[in-house]
């Protein structure tokens, strides 16, 4: 792909570092370009097979109801599905039916429309194999063979993220925030966050750096676990 930085791969699609590609699409908004569109923000884009399918709507309504946490952290959201505009539009309205208090409301963010397959197959959620010889999928297999994705890009364009589900299993739009509150953390702070993190549990201290250089960085000091090895890599410091 010419958009992405050119580098061999093992594999194909967007590797984490990558450029994120710039390309120009319908939305259900209007017509955007995508890195004008995210502007100096951070942003999110997740991935959907088909309009009206079951899953895919509880989706984009749980990212709906989430939407101002997104504002918070300064993520612009957009979402990309195969249909048209006009099936966006009428989507989205099933979409917000789901929180009544919300349904008179527009859907806070807009969907890109992929009825040409074109995105889907740059960004790696559509085995050009799975094309028919008109380049349009073959029906029966989409929703199988297609890869719903979630990339989380950095306001320098780069990607920083990518989740890959099947088209069966819907995500966890709040499990994504607390990974963007991790990535916000640790793209400021020489810090990395352990499992099961959350904003104002203690974090780790990068490896990188020495106890000399760490006790600078962190005037509320760290603690380190002692382990049967004796190594001390294992070293927590208060949220900073």
């Amino acid at each position: 792909n010419s958009q992405c930085n050119n580098r061999d791969r093992d594999m194909p699609g967007l590797l984490l570092g990558d450029v994120f590609p710039d390309f120009e699409a319908n939305t259900s908004t209007g017509k955007i370009k995508f890195h004008e569109f995210l502007g100096n923000s951070w942003g999110i884009l997740f991935s959907h097979p088909r309009d009206f399918t079951p899953v895919c709507t509880t989706e984009l309504a749980s990212a709906a109801r989430l939407s101002n946490e997104f504002k918070k952290r300064d993520v612009k959201m957009i979402a990309l599905s195969i249909d048209s505009v006009e099936d966006h539009c009428s989507w989205s309205k099933d979409v917000m039916a789901l929180h009544p208090e919300q349904a008179a409301s527009p859907l806070p963010f807009p969907i890109i429309a992929d009825d040409k397959r074109e995105l889907s197959v740059l960004l790696g959620m559509l085995d050009p194999d799975e094309l028919d010889k008109d380049g349009m999928p073959l029906t029966a297999r989409l929703c199988l063979s297609y890869k719903c994705v979630v990339f989380v890009i950095g306001p320098d364009k780069k990607l920083k993220l990518s989740i890959l589900y099947p088209a069966t299993t819907g995500r966890n739009f709040a499990e994504i925030l607390r990974v963007i509150d991790s990535l916000q953390l640790t793209a400021k702070k020489k810090v990395a966050t352990p499992v099961d993190w959350k904003p104002g549990d203690d974090v780790m201290v990068i490896p990188s750096l020495s106890d000399e250089e760490a006790k600078k960085l962190f005037p509320a000091g760290f603690n380190t676990k002692e382990l049967p090895s004796g190594k001390n890599y294992l070293r927590y410091t208060p949220h900073p």
